[in-house]
C-alpha cells in the first residue's frame, strides 16, 4: 500500500531530474568559496528576491538563527509573533546562541501582528530595557498568506522606529502563489530573507538568506561558528537550482489539492474544516472517536500530525488520488 504523507511538505523525495542535476552538479570547496554551484544558486536566488546578495544555509532554522545574530547585538531584541517558527519551534537559538531576546505579540486571526501591538512592544531607550532592534514577520504562518498591504503597512512601522526587518519565509514561494505577485515583490518589503528549498519546493536539504551584502558577510561568520560550512555542497545546491527551475510554478497544483481535501471533509460533524489558503489544511476534531483518527488513517496508509487539531500539507510527492484515500479514511472513521 502505498503511503500518503501528509505530515509536512519536508517529507519529500527528489524527483529523477533533481537527482541527475545533483548527480551533475558541478563541485570545489564552499568553505574556500570556490564549489561554482553552490555560487550560482546564491546569485540566483539574491537576483530573484531583488536582494544585493545570498547565503546557502542548511536549514531555515539556520538561515533565521544566523539572519537575527547578524542584525542584533547581545542584548538587543527581536519581535515576533507568538506561535512564529523562529520563537516556538526553533529550541530558542536566538537566546541562548546570539543572547537576543524574543519578545513574541499575539497573532490576530488571519497571521498578522497588529500594528498597535507592535508599536507597543518597541521598548524606550531606556537602560532598563533590551534595545529592540529587530522586527520578524513569517510568510506563510500557518499556512496563511500575510497580505501583501500589511507586510507593507508592518515593515514601514519597524522602518519609521529605527527597526530593521527579517522575514521568515520558509515558504515565501507558497505566499507568493497564493497571492498573485512575483516572491521578489514580498521580499523587497523586507531587510532579509530567509526561504527553504526543502518544503515546497522538494529539495532533500538547504535554505537561503538573501540580504545587503555587508550583512550577508557578517551571516556567513555566523554560519561558520555554527557549524553550518560545508565543503563539497554543490550537490545539494544542485538539488535547490532544480527546484527553482522546475517546482515553483507547480506550487499551485498543491494548494489546488488542500482544497480538495478541505472540500471532501466538509459535512463531518465531529469536524471542524478550517479553509486553506496554501497547501495546508488544519481540522480540529471532537467527540470520543476523535482521539483515534490519527491512527486509524495510519492503519489506511495515511499520514498526518496532531491529535484533535491535525495538519494535513500537501506538496509534490501527493496526487489526487492520495487526497481522495485520505478524505476516504476520515470519513470511514467517522462513518460520515
Amino acid at each position: 500500500m502505498k503511503i500518503v504523507d501528509l505530515r509536512s511538505d519536508t517529507v519529500t523525495r527528489p524527483t529523477p531530474g533533481m537527482r541527475e542535476a545533483m548527480m551533475r552538479a558541478e563541485l570545489g570547496d564552499d568553505v574556500f568559496g570556490d564549489d561554482p554551484t553552490v555560487n550560482a544558486l546564491q546569485e540566483r536566488i539574491a537576483a530573484m528576491l531583488g536582494k544585493e546578495a545570498a547565503l546557502f544555509v542548511t536549514s531555515g532554522t539556520q538561515g533565521n538563527l544566523v539572519a537575527t545574530m547578524s542584525h542584533c547585538q547581545r542584548g538587543e531584541e527581536v519581535i515576533c509573533g507568538q506561535a512564529s517558527h523562529t520563537y516556538r519551534y526553533e529550541a530558542g537559538g536566538a537566546a541562548v546562541l546570539g543572547s537576543v531576546q524574543p519578545q513574541p505579540i499575539a497573532h490576530q486571526p488571519d497571521g498578522t501582528l497588529a500594528l498597535a501591538d507592535i508599536e507597543a512592544a518597541i521598548k524606550p531607550d531606556d537602560a532598563h530595557f533590551a534595545r529592540t532592534r529587530l522586527l520578524a514577520l513569517e510568510n506563510t504562518i500557518g499556512g496563511k498568506a500575510l497580505p501583501m498591504a500589511y507586510t507593507e503597512q508592518a515593515t514601514a512601522l519597524a522602518r519609521k522606529r529605527g527597526l530593521a526587518t527579517h522575514l521568515d519565509g520558509a515558504r515565501l514561494f507558497n505566499a507568493a502563489a497564493r497571492l498573485g505577485v512575483p516572491a521578489r515583490e514580498i521580499a523587497g518589503q523586507f531587510d532579509t530573507v530567509s526561504v527553504c528549498f526543502s518544503k515546497g519546493l522538494g529539495a532533500p536539504v538547504g535554505s537561503a538568506l538573501v540580504g545587503p551584502r555587508e550583512l550577508i558577510q557578517r551571516a556567513h561568520r555566523w554560519r561558520k561558528m555554527l557549524g553550518g560550512a560545508l565543503r563539497q555542497a554543490g550537490v545539494l545546491a544542485g538539488a535547490a537550482l532544480y527546484a527553482l527551475d522546475h517546482h515553483i510554478d507547480r506550487l499551485k497544483d498543491d494548494h489546488v489539492l488542500a482544497q480538495r481535501l478541505a472540500d471532501g471533509l466538509q459535512g463531518i460533524p465531529q469536524l471542524t474544516v478550517e479553509p486553506p489558503q496554501t497547501n495546508m489544511v488544519f481540522v480540529e476534531a471532537r467527540g470520543e472517536r476523535a482521539a483515534g483518527l490519527v491512527e486509524h488513517l495510519k492503519t489506511r496508509g495515511v499520514l498526518t500530525t496532531g491529535i484533535y487539531q491535525l495538519r494535513f500539507v500537501t506538496h509534490l510527492d501527493v496526487d489526487a488520488a492520495g487526497i481522495d484515500r485520505a478524505i476516504a479514511a476520515v470519513r470511514e472513521h467517522f462513518h460520515a
